[in-house]
């Protein structure tokens, strides 16, 4: 029973975000109108709270909160805070407004961690199985709002132009529903084990784990995060926009794929999340023959083959007349050996690579870096590759422009990693 009331929990808590996060882009540009510079800095305010997060969780939730008082009325207070995003029209509100919910979020994704932690009695076999159902709820509100768009947000004998305009009108309700499930997630969390706080001092370890992290292989992995990252924001700013483009076009085969993604591009994304799962399965079984070298260059080479993908297919595809939706969906199933073989195998090799005194800081290290630093950072140069791809006239967005400069970026991370970063399973301690 307390593994489903936990699950439950976590397919809630990815759902608030999954609703609205992949089709922020298209939804700011295509209905709100904003410059490609300005979407990247909002994404980047909401990478904010990802770096502040650590402190926040620590200092407020292990210290003078229990754990699931504080989220639940973070939850609450986040659910009005997005239900505001739905409405805004203004640049200057939707940036603050997006800051505080960024504060307000970002610690319960680790909060909801810690509380799975405390309370399973076998943590190393079950919060794997736990924390899958946040990925299905993120897959689960993808669809669903696609199907949304689909079915409410599809005027009879709309098409091209016309037809996306009333759909990134009825993205605003992916906002909404993220709202309701926020709330409703909140008032759960009041149900959940009592996890009271530790006000015991508690030694922070951050300056030993820099030190360590100095050391190769450490050294190369926090080198490339960066870069890697702006790569990864690439594909979470720019892709709904481009899937749904392709969504728009009446042929039958088109048609069939949206019978079960829905429309918009977010639904499309979550075939990601679906080959995340199968890639973080076979893991365990493949790293036994695999070095970590070899998954994190497997890592990098599908980073630079989906980013080729996506800036190719479309020019090919219509000269040769092959279906380009069925080839996209190649390059977004690619997402699962992205971030299994590089994100979740470099939290491995960081494991094996420090004291078990400043492991912990390591991987938050670690995590502020490519999920903090490096989503600023990519935002803002995703924000100004948008700006030199769209034409100003026509509005009109080269997507060949678009991702080859992601793509050249993988490839130089893949040539400086081979170089850098030392061949065996494990470097020496």
């Amino acid at each position: 029973m307390l593994k489903v009331r936990l699950s439950l929990m976590m397919f809630l808590q990815y759902a608030i975000w999954g609703a609205w996060l992949p089709i922020l882009y298209p939804f700011l540009s295509g209905h709100r109108g904003f410059k490609p510079e300005q979407i990247g800095t909002m994404f980047a305010v909401g990478a904010v709270g990802s770096i502040v997060a650590p402190f926040i969780a620590g200092q407020v939730a292990d210290r003078y909160f229990s754990t699931e008082k504080f989220l639940g009325i973070s939850h609450i207070v986040g659910g009005l805070l997005v239900w505001q995003l739905s409405e805004i029209t203004t640049y200057s509100g939707f940036l603050w407004f997006s800051l505080a919910y960024s504060l307000i979020y970002s610690p319960t994704l680790s909060l909801t961690n810690s509380i799975s932690f405390h309370h399973l009695p076998d943590r190393d076999k079950d919060f794997g199985k736990v924390r899958l159902w946040g990925t299905i709820g993120w897959i689960a509100v993808g669809i669903g709002i696609g199907q949304w768009l689909l079915h409410t947000y599809t005027p009879e004998g709309a098409t091209g132009e016309a037809l996306e305009k009333a759909r990134f009108g009825g993205m605003a309700d992916a906002f909404r529903l993220s709202a309701v499930l926020g709330i409703a997630l909140g008032a759960y969390c009041f149900t959940l084990p009592h996890t009271p706080p530790d006000r015991t001092k508690k030694t922070n370890a951050t300056f030993a784990a820099i030190g360590e992290v100095r050391r190769q292989p450490l050294l190369t992995l926090f080198l490339l995060a960066v870069p890697v990252s702006c790569i990864h924001q690439f594909y979470f700013v720019h892709t709904s926009g481009f899937l749904g483009q392709y969504q728009t076009k009446a042929t039958g085969l088109v048609d069939s794929i949206n019978s079960i993604f829905g429309v918009g591009g977010g639904g499309l994304m979550t075939i990601g999340q679906m080959s995340e799962i199968l890639v973080l399965a076979a893991i365990p079984l493949v790293a036994k023959s695999l070095s970590r070298k070899s998954l994190l260059t497997i890592g990098l080479a599908a980073y630079a083959a989906r980013m080729a993908l996506f800036a190719y297919v479309g020019p090919i595809s219509q000269a040769t007349g092959i279906a380009e939706v069925p080839i996209l969906m190649v390059g977004v199933a690619l997402h699962g050996l992205c971030f299994g073989c590089f994100i979740f195998v470099s939290f491995l090799v960081i494991d094996e690579n420090t004291t078990p005194d400043v492991r912990a800081s390591a991987q938050t290290l670690f995590g502020l870096v490519i999920f903090g630093i490096g989503i600023i950072v990519g935002s803002q140069v995703a924000g100004w590759v948008a700006n030199r791809a769209t034409d100003e006239a026509t509005k009109a967005v080269n997507y060949t422009t678009m991702f080859s400069y992601p793509m050249w970026a993988a490839l130089a991370c893949l040539v400086l990693f081979a170089m850098a970063y030392p061949s065996g399973k494990k470097a020496a301690a």
